[in-house]
């Protein structure tokens, strides 16, 4: 299954519509809330690097993970000479995470644990994230809701750009919990335009279960909120956060 290999060329033209500033604003709240002093945060599931690159644009130390080279091939052109540290990537799956030490936070961004359709390979990577955060240092995530797969059921849509053209279908399996999206990618090559498929799946986790594998890793103080917004979800709402704490000494 081939996930995020061409359309990375064109990833970052089709998604304008994320606001990364506001996101990181977010994640910034959410760190001002935990207290602790944060200088390092690893960004996990990284993808093409715009909210590494903010974060290191607001002088923390970022190491940004993804398990795609194409991805990260991309992250690494946005190289800014006006930022004194830039990021680091690696290219790792997050169940297999490996950094020289630890990290005051970690955040995984855009709904990047739903991609993780294997309930033991995530406790997994919980289990890592634990294990790198410093103590007292926070996690914070999105998680996709089952409100929202279950809207995506059936559903046919088109991105496209000057350079790029995007089909991609979407069926949701809930007796699976497993929402999967066709994308057929057009990358234009000269005057010739290059038919590539894409296929990614997203597993619809309840918000118990992701408590639960939490818990299992280790974490405490556990909390959801709505979407970028600093209150608990409303019934039905279709993303919501994660924060969570790793014990301290």
């Amino acid at each position: 299954m081939n996930q995020y290999g061409p359309l990375a060329q064109c990833y970052d033209a089709m998604t304008t519509d994320v606001n990364y500033p506001q996101w990181v604003d977010y994640i910034e709240a959410h760190i001002a809330k935990s207290g602790k002093k944060v200088r390092s945060i690893l960004d996990l599931a990284c993808g093409t690097g715009s909210l590494s690159w903010i974060l290191a644009e607001r002088k923390y130390e970022v190491i940004g993970v993804d398990i795609s080279p194409e991805m990260l091939s991309q992250a690494m052109s946005k190289s800014n000479s006006y930022i004194e540290v830039p990021p680091m990537f690696l290219c790792q799956s997050m169940d297999e995470l490996e950094l020289y030490g630890g990290v005051d936070a970690c955040v995984c961004m855009l709904d990047s644990i739903n991609h993780v359709i294997d309930e033991t390979t995530l406790i997994r990577a919980f289990e890592k994230v634990y294990y790198y955060l410093e103590y007292d240092g926070i996690f914070i995530f999105d998680v996709l809701t089952q409100s929202h797969f279950q809207k995506m059921d059936a559903g046919m849509f088109i991105d496209e750009t000057d350079e790029a053209y995007c089909v991609w279908r979407t069926e949701y399996d809930s007796a699976q919990n497993i929402c999967t999206y066709v994308m057929d990618v057009f990358l234009q090559e000269g005057s010739h335009w290059i038919r590539e498929q894409e296929v990614h799946q997203e597993y619809a986790y309840t918000t118990e279960k992701i408590g639960q594998y939490l818990e299992k890793a280790g974490f405490c103080d556990i909390t959801l909120y709505g979407n970028l917004e600093m209150r608990p979800p409303k019934q039905g709402e279709e993303r919501v956060f994660f924060t969570a704490r790793k014990k301290g000494e």
